[in-house]
């Protein structure tokens, strides 16, 4: 029987939405459960190091977040556009979404301004609209608008962020992991972003073993379920790469008996991909794998991530990472939550981890 959206769905205080990261990146709390004595332990993040095994192999995603919001102007008619990249076509031809969107059809323009005014505004072409809600659009005047985003735009944090009662954070900096390093997410892969250099240095000197993948996190990442039936939910793409490295790696610690743990729920579906095709090999492509109670993981140990929003596909993922083949998965996790919310933990983003091991 399928289960229903509704069994996804919390109450969450306002309050306990972070809208600012922690001071120091590996302070953030770590709420650790563990699935076979269905036990439950408050630490710090600092602490990681004294959870995990000398021989344990942590999967980490080096995308990197791509300041893909702009800002600009109509040039038919009057009136302010938002432009949201989503992903790179080929050079200067992006899928984005606009908005206001209804008011920019095929064939309309706009012009792009760099905030401090360092460089000439650019144009840009509505190519293609889509009933999603998705448009192609064309860039002209730059040579090439992915090396021009930093003069252009800015990091797309979530709304529910929002600027208010926020203290001044260096976003495109903290909304960033410190080991990303291959561009194209719209979204940060956050449970990596719990990790300073100094916590990555200090599990290597232990024996961890830090393994790289890549994931560019899509729009479509955090956008709500809105199938009654989750089966019947639609997953969005991502692209994805494991290299020949990371694969030898991974197969050879898996061979092993060693832990494969994966920070973040985009290193669990590049994982999962690879290893329902058998063996795990070099590949880059796309992925739409929907994880779900109940269901079978094949590869990965333990988890490292945040707390994800109500009704939404992470969530359902860790749910039924809680319990692989089971239902009880689920009451698993809202157990977890219902604790995080008593104990006032941060949610989200910029919120506080969790281990699942």
């Amino acid at each position: 029987m399928s289960l229903k959206l509704k069994e996804f769905d919390y109450a969450l205080p306002n309050h306990l939405i972070a809208r600012e990261p922690v001071a120091v990146r590996d302070q953030s709390r770590l709420l650790v459960l563990n699935r076979g004595k269905k036990s439950l332990s408050h630490r710090r993040f600092s602490e990681l190091e004294t959870l995990l095994r000398p021989d344990d192999v942590l999967v980490l995603n080096d995308s990197k977040v791509i300041p893909a919001r702009l800002r600009g102007k109509k040039n038919e008619g009057r009136g302010a556009v938002e432009i949201l990249l989503l992903e790179e076509k080929a050079q200067n031809f992006w899928w984005g979404m606009l908005k206001p969107g209804k008011r920019m059809p095929a064939g309309s323009t706009a012009t792009i301004f760099a905030p401090d005014g360092s460089k000439d505004p650019i144009r840009l072409e509505v190519r293609e609209k889509h009933p999603n809600g998705r448009c192609l659009l064309r860039f002209s005047g730059t040579e090439n608008i992915l090396e021009d985003l930093n003069a252009y735009g800015e990091v797309p944090l979530p709304p529910y962020i929002g600027v208010a009662n926020r203290r001044s954070f260096d976003d495109a900096n903290r909304y960033q992991t410190v080991y990303a390093r291959r561009r194209g997410s719209v979204a940060a892969p956050t449970a990596g972003l719990h990790f300073s250099e100094t916590l990555l240095k200090n599990l290597q000197k232990k024996g961890i073993s830090l393994v790289l993948v890549t994931l560019h996190v899509g729009l479509g990442t955090f956008a709500p379920v809105k199938a009654n039936r989750i089966a019947d939910h639609s997953m969005h793409e991502e692209c994805f790469e494991l290299s020949a490295a990371s694969a030898s790696a991974l197969t050879e610690a898996k061979a092993q008996g060693r832990r494969i743990i994966a920070v973040g729920t985009t290193s669990v579906r590049v994982l999962e991909t690879a290893a329902s095709q058998g063996s795990l090999r070099p590949q880059q492509g796309r992925t739409k794998l929907f994880l779900h109670p109940p269901c079978e993981f094949r590869f990965v140990d333990a988890l490292i991530t945040n707390f994800h929003l109500p009704k939404s596909s992470l969530l359902m993922l860790v749910s039924a990472f809680a319990s692989p083949k089971q239902q009880s998965g689920i009451e698993l996790i809202r157990q977890a939550y219902a604790e995080a919310i008593r104990q006032n933990y941060r949610f989200f983003s910029y919120g506080d981890a969790m281990l699942i091991q």
